[in-house]
């Protein structure tokens, strides 16, 4: 479904991503893990086409992400580690403001549909009113309003209880199996990985991330 092949990305001599390779299937959870500043975000980043890779190819169910990215773009939801969202509006506002600008246009009650998926009811709220881990939730939501195929979330639970981590996790599982949506989640939480991935790649040569791992998961070295 997903298919990335000999990626690099520099930013003048400093090279960040060195040779990367990743190939995910339909439905597959996969966890990013590596230490600060090995690229994790920047890989992140080149997926969603927001940027471009110094060399290599990316393949989304075939289509190749260096003539097709448009169409791609579509197919693609993000959820970037700082909320990105409107705090003077409430979260039906920020949802209908996000709907417009979507290719898939939708009636306030699939939005309200939406929303309920990530356990989250007070629509008329502001979302400067929110808690934490609401915004993250409705980070989520936004993400969603598209029905993208591939969904890319860089610490999407970061700074939140218990209780919203646990339910983030129950509904992006859900989205995998029952929709067959194929995600790529980066967290520092290793039991938090262990728990919702289907497998692990290590971006970075760091031996101390293949160490944590548990011997159920089958792990990729880049």
């Amino acid at each position: 479904m997903l298919s990335v092949r000999h990626v690099y990305k520099s930013y003048g001599k400093h090279e960040v991503l060195k040779d990367f390779n990743m190939e995910v299937k339909k439905g597959e959870i996969i966890g990013l893990i590596g230490e600060n500043g090995a690229g994790k975000s920047t890989l992140l980043k080149i997926l969603t086409t927001l940027l471009k890779p110094s060399k290599g190819e990316i393949y989304l169910d075939g289509q190749l992400y260096r003539k097709e990215y448009k169409k791609i773009r579509k197919e693609i939801g993000y959820v970037p580690q700082d909320i990105a969202l409107f705090e003077d509006l409430t979260v039906m506002e920020n949802m209908k403001f996000f709907s417009k600008l979507s290719t898939v246009k939708r009636t306030e009650s699939e939005l309200k549909e939406i929303i309920g998926s990530v356990q989250l009811t007070r629509f008329d709220t502001k979302v400067n009113d929110l808690s934490g881990g609401m915004k993250r939730k409705l980070n989520l939501a936004v993400s969603l309003i598209h029905h993208p195929k591939l969904l890319l979330l860089d610490e999407p639970t970061a700074g939140i209880d218990l209780k919203s981590r646990i339910e983030i996790g129950h509904l992006l599982k859900s989205l995998s199996v029952d929709e067959g949506k194929t995600i790529i989640y980066i967290s520092h939480d290793m039991n938090e990985i262990e728990a919702l991935c289907d497998r692990v790649v290590i971006i970075g040569e760091d031996d101390f991330y293949q160490n944590l791992l548990s011997k159920n998961n089958e792990t990729a070295l880049q």
